[in-house]
């Protein structure tokens, strides 16, 4: 019985440490949590996150092409993490996932304004509309 631990105790050490990460998709009401070997690539950790997302059914639907998405650390810096990092090489566990920015072509145009990808914002108009609705909506007493 001895013996058996020592062997699974060997086999967890070689297999590198375990730890439980956080991964906010973009748009996505929480985050996804699973459990990694530190050693692992952030590419596998995206592929594991995109299946996982999947898999519960959450909303937007974001597809499974790895190549179209990248993982952020808020923490460490606005730079997108390297496919071929080590993810326990960062020292966090908080991570953000979207989908990489649409490469843009020269057109020739060049006034076009870069658009942030996922972002969007809804517009109701003006503050000056909003505020003459809200003075509409006050009802007088007779």
């Amino acid at each position: 019985m001895l013996l058996t631990k020592n062997k699974k105790n060997q086999a967890s050490k070689a297999a590198g440490n375990r730890i439980l990460i956080s991964v906010t998709v973009f748009g996505s009401a929480g985050p996804i949590r699973f459990v990694v070997n530190e050693e692992e690539p952030v590419a596998d950790v995206i592929d594991t996150a995109l299946k996982s997302y999947a898999r519960e059914g959450r909303l937007p639907i974001l597809g499974s092409k790895l190549n179209d998405f990248v993982l952020y650390c808020p923490v460490v810096g606005t730079e997108a993490l390297k496919p071929w990092e080590a993810i326990g090489s960062f020292g966090v566990r908080n991570f953000m996932l979207s989908k990489k920015p649409p490469k843009e072509e020269d057109g020739g145009g060049g006034d076009e304004k870069p658009v942030a990808v996922g972002m969007r914002r809804k517009s109701f108009g003006s503050w000056k509309a909003w505020f003459n609705r809200s003075l509409n909506l006050k009802v007088s007493s007779h």
